[in-house]
């Protein structure tokens, strides 16, 4: 058994050595053939794709056609949506939290283009998972120049366009309030 070398300056004093002993108690060594010699984990290699994942088609845009944002006290933003043909009951079990969040987003500090590839991708990975509700988070605009809610705007716009989306609204208080919603997805099953 190699010992470490113990410099003068690191040497322990004998009242703890003391201490430790009778914290420890009578020590049996264990024997030579039961010892494992620690080595380490083999490297996992990096998987190379021969082929790079197909691109995500930006279907979304940023217009906002004014039929669509009625209610002008939310900053031309709907608070909440429902795609055609399904129950207001969906809505309400969406804001009482029949179905749990499972992933989220934060738009926060980007761009209309950067958000918009952002949320794109998100829903396209949130297929693929087959997640049911999810959090998208935009803020509330209150540090952006004119204290306009540009992100809370567009991502809700965005989500009604988007065919994956059955419906959103509100996040609770404790999840971001106005400045997230909650959205419900479209699974396989």
């Amino acid at each position: 058994m190699k010992k470490s070398p113990v410099k003068d300056n690191d040497k322990i004093a004998p009242e703890d050595t003391a201490l430790f002993r009778a914290a420890v108690g009578a020590v049996n060594p264990i024997a030579e053939q039961n010892r494992i010699t620690p080595q380490l984990s083999p490297r996992k290699p990096l998987l190379h794709r021969a082929v790079p994942p197909p691109a995500i088609p930006d279907t979304l845009s940023d217009g906002c056609p004014a039929k669509s944002f009625t209610d002008s006290s939310a900053g031309n933003a709907p608070d909440e949506y429902l795609s055609n043909g399904l129950s207001r009951m969906a809505l309400r079990k969406l804001r009482r939290g029949v179905w749990p969040v499972q992933d989220s987003l934060d738009l926060h500090g980007n761009n209309s283009d950067a958000a918009r590839k952002l949320l794109q991708e998100f829903l396209h990975e949130a297929m693929q998972r087959e997640l049911r509700c999810v959090l998208v988070i935009h803020g509330k605009g209150l540090n952006s120049q004119g204290g306009e809610a540009v992100l809370r705007k567009l991502a809700r716009h965005w989500l009604t366009q988007h065919p994956l989306v059955l419906g959103y609204c509100d996040a609770p208080p404790k999840e971001g309030g106005s400045g997230a919603v909650l959205v419900l997805l479209k699974t396989g099953s």
